[in-house]
Parts: structure tokens; C-alpha cells; sequence
């Protein structure tokens, strides 16, 4: 598909480069002729004028060889090629002067008919020019009929005395000259633009191919992310141009196709796990039950155990629900001003139980008593639930636990949880917030977790327009942290006093 769209454009290419100098070509032609024959023309009537003006002033025998004289002494001043001739013409277009050499007169009179005259349009087709004056002269710019095949331009002006025309002065002259300047014009403008056409055709093949190769191995790519191969990869140029850039985004998106991937199927695995599980422990206490197996002082007991796993199954399942409705967009976000210090301390007294099991040091920072924001409230306590949820998961025992808030700009608050305890490398800071991501692959400390919590945490920040984070410290513990928009505090009410 891509070769057949690269012929395409190549060929059009083609065809408008090819149109653009058959034009230029013809442009560049008309121009040259006008310059030369407009040239030659002008000297031609110059030079008849000239003449005209001698013998209408000076009363010059128009059959004398005067005129001839004439002509000579004004051929230097118009620079008349020395192919050109002067004929004294009678009304009827005779010749009855003629500078041409004997040798010339057989050419003369295949060029003017002594019979019909130079005026007959099957002879020589002369257009009929008026000047602003009134003044009337011939042109003719063509081939001779007959046996000669030379180019000629010729000029007459009438030679009037009294109001009638006495006779006609002719000045004749072969374009050939001009001619071939414009016919070698013509040719060096078809030859540059042939191999101008040329080297541009075969750059364009060579760029464009150079676009359309990246092109065709992504192409190639996609086709194998199709069939769920996702190690493949383009290879990207040095350079800093679009294609680079594209093939670089395209390598990207490979590698996070790629890390999806193997999400996924970790998220399969442990989703598995974390469903078989307490459903098998669901099955076979309900079964021990029912059987006798279990005594019935025990059975209060047991009955305990499965009210957690059934809680537990609630909390995957609604995990699993929040991710679809944030991705969706169905969750909607209430903005309230509320106190995000007054929530933190509520979460920390819901984690006392486990706090006292790891027997962990806590610490409380408030920049004030009370830190109002303007956000979600119960979508933010989510996020403290389960930040700080893992802290206490992953804090090690008899570690240090710590919550602060604090302002950092005029309108921002930053909420942090800091643990004592596991380090969280580069590598896998840069995904811990990606979905169904473990940092703890070998299922030591979090046995529970599907990969799910920082997902969401994140995923609820951003739809807040705030920014979340997390900062590791080499062999001492993590700091997850987020920002908030300030809020307005409310203003407390005075006492009112009844009289």
C-alpha cells in the first residue's frame, strides 16, 4: 500500500514538475523572440523612416542612387546586420531600386512578386500598422513561399508628396539570426529543464523513500503488535527531523504496549490468585461446616474468617469498578472546601489496629490546625486510604510512619506519607503508577494488592488538574506525595446574644 502510494505521488510529482517547465520553457521562448525580432523591427523602421524623412525634406530622387547613398550613410547609425537591403517600391509594389547584389536577385524576386506587389497577402502577408500620427507602414515577419526557407522581416513606409503616395521604401532583412538564437534559447531551456526534471526526480525518490522506509517498517510493526508480538521495534535516525521524532514516539508506544502487556498478564495472574483464593477458603470452611467436621464452638470463628474474605472479594471488585467508571468519565467529582488534616487524622486512627501490630513510630505535621482544600472530598480520602495503606504495608516493623502537610505556594498544598522502610528503584518509580504495576513481584509483602491503588490514587489527581509523585530514599523508606488547590477555611460563627 505504501509503495503503491509512493509511485502515486512520485508520479505526480513528475507530471507537475514536467507542466511547470513546459510553461517556464514557452515563457522564457516568447520573451527571447520578442526581444530580438521587436529589436530588429525597430532598426528596420528606423531605418525607413530615415530614408522617408531624406527624400520627402531634401527632394532626393526616390529612383536615384541617392537613395542608395542615403542608405549607406545610415546603415552605422541603426546597426543593421550586413544581410539586409533597401528597395524603392511604385505604387503597385514594383521594384524600381534595389540595393541587393546581382547575386542576390534571384532571391529578391522569389521575394517580391514584380507582378502582383509587395502588398498582396499571398505574396508576403503584411499587417497594416496606423502610428499615433496617422502614419501608415508594413510589417512582415515570416518565411519566404517558393523555394526559399529563410526567415525574413521586412518594413515599408509610404513615400507621400502632396497627399499621394509617390512610392514605397522598403527595408528587408534575413531573421535567421534571430531565429536560431531562438531556437538554441529554446533548446538550452528544454535541456536544463530535462535534467533539472532529472536530478529532481531522482532526489524526490531518494527523500521520499527516505520517509516512506521508516513508514513501511512501522507498517510492518503495527501488523506484528497485531498478532500480540511486541518486541519489535524501528530503527531511528540520528537526526532531529519529524521522522525521527515519530519513530522515537512509535518506539515509545512499543515499549508501553509492551509493559501493558506484562501487566496484564501479571494482573491475570494475581487477579486469579487473589479470586481462587478466598473463595477456596470461603468453599471449604462453609464445607467444613456443613459437614461437621468444624465443631460448633469453633464455628463463630470460621464464620469471622469468612465474613473477611468476603470483604476482601468486595474490596477487589470495587477496585475494579472505580477503575472502569474513572476511565469511562461516569465518576463525577463534588468540589468542597473541607480540612485535609482533619482526614489524614481520621485515617490514621482506621489504621491503629495495624499501626499497633507493626508497632510502627507515626509522626503528624500540620503546618496549621486545619489545612482547607477545594477538591473531592471522598475521592481524596481514597487516595490518603490508600497511600497510606501501603506506607503501613511496606514500612518495616517498629519503622517510622509519617504524614505532613504543609503550604508551598500562595494556593497549593502538598500532602505527603513517608515510610520507613522498602526503597523503590528508578526503574520501577517511573511505572509504580501505571495499572495492575507491583514493585513487590515476589508477592512477599503484598499479598493482597492487585496493582490497582496507585492507579487510581493517580488517576483521581489528575482529573483534579494537581500532580502526584512518589520520592525514594536508597535503603530508607518512600515518599508518595500529591498537591491540592487551597481552600476557603469557613469563617466561625460568633455567639449570638438573646436580650
Amino acid at each position: 500500500m505504501l509503495k503503491t502510494t509512493f509511485s502515486k505521488y512520485l508520479t505526480a510529482l513528475v507530471i507537475i514538475i514536467l507542466v511547470s517547465f513546459v510553461i517556464l520553457s514557452g515563457i522564457v521562448t516568447s520573451l527571447v523572440r520578442n526581444y530580438a525580432f521587436s529589436d530588429t523591427e525597430e532598426r528596420l523602421e528606423k531605418e525607413s523612416s530615415i530614408i522617408v524623412d531624406v527624400i520627402k525634406s531634401d527632394g532626393v530622387d526616390p529612383i536615384s542612387q541617392e537613395v542608395f547613398e542615403v542608405a549607406e550613410a545610415i546603415e552605422p547609425m541603426v546597426n543593421l546586420n550586413s544581410d539586409y537591403d533597401v528597395m524603392i517600391l511604385d505604387q503597385s509594389g514594383k521594384i524600381i531600386l534595389s540595393t541587393a547584389h546581382e547575386s542576390k536577385d534571384e532571391r529578391k524576386m522569389a521575394v517580391i512578386d514584380l507582378e502582383r506587389g509587395f502588398g498582396s497577402i499571398n505574396v508576403l502577408d503584411f499587417t497594416r500598422r496606423t502610428g499615433e500620427g496617422g502614419e501608415v507602414s508594413y510589417v512582415y515577419n515570416g518565411t519566404i513561399g517558393g523555394s526559399l526557407s529563410d526567415h525574413y522581416m521586412a518594413f515599408a513606409k509610404p513615400v507621400e508628396r502632396e497627399g499621394e503616395i509617390e512610392c514605397y521604401v522598403m527595408t528587408m532583412t534575413s531573421t535567421n539570426r534571430e531565429s536560431n538564437f531562438v531556437k538554441i534559447t529554446r533548446q538550452v531551456v528544454i535541456n536544463s529543464s530535462i535534467w533539472v526534471l532529472l536530478a529532481a526526480v531522482i532526489a524526490a525518490y531518494f527523500i521520499t523513500e527516505r520517509i516512506v522506509h521508516p513508514l513501511r517498517k512501522m507498517t510492518n510493526a503495527a501488523k506484528s503488535f497485531a498478532k500480540g508480538d511486541f518486541s519489535v521495534r524501528v530503527s531511528v535516525n540520528k537526526s532531529n527531523d519529524e521522522i525521527a521524532a515519530l519513530g522515537t514516539a512509535f518506539n515509545n508506544m512499543a515499549d508501553s504496549l509492551e509493559n501493558l502487556e506484562k501487566m496484564r498478564n501479571s494482573f491475570l495472574a494475581n487477579i486469579s490468585h487473589d479470586l481462587r483464593t478466598p473463595m477456596t477458603t470461603i468453599s471449604g470452611f462453609i464445607d467444613g461446616i456443613n459437614s461437621g467436621a468444624i465443631p460448633p464452638e469453633k464455628h463463630e470463628y470460621y464464620l469471622g474468617v469468612i465474613s473477611a474474605e468476603v470483604h476482601r472479594l468486595s474490596r477487589l471488585v470495587s477496585q475494579l469498578l472505580d477503575v472502569s467508571r474513572l476511565e469511562s468519565g461516569e465518576r463525577k467529582f463534588n468540589y468542597t472546601d473541607f480540612d485535609i488534616a482533619e482526614v489524614a487524622r481520621i485515617i490514621l486512627i482506621s489504621f491503629e489496629q495495624k499501626i499497633e501490630d507493626k508497632r510502627l513510630d507515626v509522626e503528624f505535621y500540620s503546618e496549621n490546625d486545619a489545612m482547607y482544600v477545594r477538591a473531592d472530598k471522598d475521592a481524596i480520602y481514597q487516595v490518603m486510604y490508600n497511600l497510606c495503606h501501603n506506607a503501613i504495608k511496606f514500612a518495616r516493623e517498629e519503622g517510622k510512619l509519617k504524614i505532613s502537610i504543609s503550604k508551598i505556594t500562595d494556593t497549593k498544598i502538598k500532602v505527603a506519607v513517608y515510610d520507613q522502610g522498602q526503597s523503590i528503584s528508578e526503574e520501577d518509580s517511573k511505572m509504580v503508577f501505571d495499572r495492575f504495576y507491583k514493585t513487590d513481584k515476589s508477592r512477599g509483602l503484598d499479598k493482597t494488592g492487585v496493582g490497582l491503588g496507585l492507579y487510581i490514587s493517580k488517576t483521581i489527581i489528575d482529573a483534579h488538574e494537581e500532580t502526584i509523585g512518589v520520592e525514594s530514599i536508597d535503603n530508607d523508606g518512600c515518599e508518595f506525595w500529591f498537591t491540592l488547590t487551597e481552600g476557603i477555611q469557613p469563617q466561625k460563627r460568633k455567639p449570638s446574644l438573646d436580650i
